[in-house]
């Protein structure tokens, strides 16, 4: 049975089993902003009573969390390579935790017509959270072996999944429950779903911050700090020579997370503009769907140690085009329910895959930097996907059946890239370039 986790030198702590458990504990802890904040609750909260059901209220969402984005996208490749060459991921994650937990907090205070506050809040928020996504994926390959990577990966995702459905499911209560107590509308106790999701999200990362340690040591930056982390993203990204097939990678990861990020972002305005859903309808759909995403990030860690990284990620791209036109002939709620479970695997599967792969084909010593790159193929998707599906659906006068349709292509596309992609030659070189820095 192939070990899970890596074997260091002895000059370095060995990785404790806790240590596994703490990495993974991490994606329970954020989970729930993501969820309650991004996909299920905040976001119908903010367009139906923050901005008054206003005409330009979607945009200005999908502006704020295209804002977020790209400031991640800016920011993490520079501060992925600064985190390496200082040793200090672990302070630059508690950092982050800080900021989201705090800003979640928050969004509390935001009510009808504060819609400047809202929208600070959930840049900031979703910047932070989006730049400690990318740290806690830095530790990957200094926890896990080569050929446990997938598992490990998996294990994480499934227990986001599993962190993110019961943090929402605590907030779907609290709106049943409080609205009835007080005898309010649902949307009235929507705030203190924000208190709840932000004490959630810091008692459970809590672990993390104290068990995971730092292997990284300070590397020496001859020619400063800053212009080193640059001139080392600038090798990265524009260096023929090399890390071809990580590039590649990111590239097929730019194209296919656009259309994850998609449904990620506009599933609860989908299910209920296209679908006719009910919010506690979407909310109880979304849950669902995050039990069949943990599914898919568990089995499909275990498989892709197995069937290989490439083989894995092109089955769940195959499934999201699957889902995809599921959506587009569904007709009647219960294949609409079928879809939506084949997308749920789907999206547990390919972000849990994606990650390994990384990990797989970065070269030691430099983790914080190479996801410092994979959190801006991942942000730059972000902004991509969700324009197009609103430029597709304002310019087809609001069918979101065809901007759904539409972002297929993106899935396509990243098939295409993913083909190009020689994962053997990609290992043998990120072992040339740890050669080369050591």
């Amino acid at each position: 049975m192939p070990t899970l986790r890596r074997t260091h030198p002895a000059d370095l702590p060995p990785v404790q089993r806790r240590e596994l458990w703490a990495w993974a504990g991490y994606d329970f802890a954020n989970s729930g902003y993501t969820t309650v904040v991004i996909t299920a609750v905040f976001n119908a909260y903010f367009v139906r009573v923050v901005a008054d059901g206003a005409d330009w209220a979607t945009f200005a969402w999908t502006l704020a969390l295209s804002l977020s984005y790209l400031l991640v996208a800016v920011t993490a490749p520079a501060l992925g390579a600064w985190a390496d060459l200082r040793a200090r991921k672990k302070f630059l994650l508690a950092i982050t935790t800080a900021v989201c937990v705090a800003g979640t907090a928050a969004l509390a205070a935001c009510g009808p017509g504060s819609v400047a506050l809202a929208i600070a809040l959930v840049v900031v928020t979703n910047a932070a959270f989006g730049t400690g996504e990318n740290v806690i994926a830095a530790f990957l390959p200094e926890l896990a072996s080569e050929d446990g990577m997938g598992r490990l990966s998996g294990y994480g995702w499934g227990f986001g999944y599993v962190g993110g459905l019961l943090i929402l499911g605590v907030c779907l209560w609290w709106i049943m429950a409080g609205a009835a107590a007080f005898g309010v509308d649902a949307s009235a106790v929507v705030p203190q779903t924000m208190l709840i999701t932000a004490a959630a999200f810091l008692l459970a990362a809590l672990p993390t911050l104290l068990v995971l340690r730092e292997r990284a040591r300070p590397q020496p930056a001859r020619s400063g700090l800053w212009r080193t982390s640059f001139a080392r993203l600038r090798q990265a990204l524009l260096e023929s020579e090399g890390l071809i097939d990580l590039r590649r990678f990111l590239l097929c990861i730019v194209c296919y997370q656009a259309g994850v990020m998609t449904v990620i972002t506009i599933a609860a305005i989908f299910t209920e503009q296209a679908l006719g859903f009910s919010t506690t309808e979407s909310i109880v759909l979304i849950m669902v769907v995050n039990v069949t995403a943990a599914v898919g990030a568990l089995v499909f860690g275990l498989v892709q140690d197995r069937l290989g990284h490439r083989p894995t990620l092109a089955i769940t791209l195959v499934a999201w085009l699957a889902a995809i036109g599921l959506f587009w002939f569904a007709e009647d709620r219960r294949l609409v329910w079928v879809a939506a479970n084949v997308a749920g695997l789907a999206l547990g599967a390919s972000q849990s895959a994606g990650r390994a792969l990384v990990g797989y084909l970065c070269p030691a010593r430099r983790e914080a930097e190479v996801f410092g790159l994979w959190g801006l193929a991942v942000k730059l998707s972000s902004v991509i996907g969700p324009l197009a599906f609103g430029a597709v659906s304002w310019a087809s006068g609001g069918d979101y059946r065809i901007a759904m349709l539409a972002t297929s292509l993106f899935f396509v596309a990243g098939l295409a890239i993913l083909a190009t992609v020689d994962v053997p030659r990609g290992r043998a070189a990120a072992r040339v370039a740890d050669a080369a820095i050591g």
